[in-house]
């Protein structure tokens, strides 16, 4: 069974979300290009299946156009957490 745990916190001037799961994870090769247009880690699903690999793309430039930064960490067979930090304020 898959958990996905998703948590909003602040800390100062920042404001931190974390999504995690529980689930088959992400392999070391693969997530340097995770962030990347159009790449999907599994190569298997079709775009019949779903996924275009255009999500975490859009995620990236999302929380840049808000001066953030996003960080994602995984082990296989473990699950994968990806936290995203955000400034309350920015000029």
């Amino acid at each position: 069974i898959e958990k996905i745990t998703i948590a909003v916190y602040d800390e100062g001037d920042y404001v931190h979300i974390l999504l995690a799961d529980n689930g088959k994870g992400i392999g070391a090769r693969e997530l340097p290009r995770i962030f990347e247009r159009f790449y999907r880690v599994d190569k298997g699903r079709s775009r019949k299946q779903g996924g275009t690999g255009l999500g975490l793309s859009i995620v990236k430039h999302i929380v840049n156009f808000y001066h953030g930064s996003i960080h994602v960490a995984s082990q296989l067979e473990k699950g994968t957490e990806f936290t995203v930090t955000i400034p309350l304020k920015w000029e």
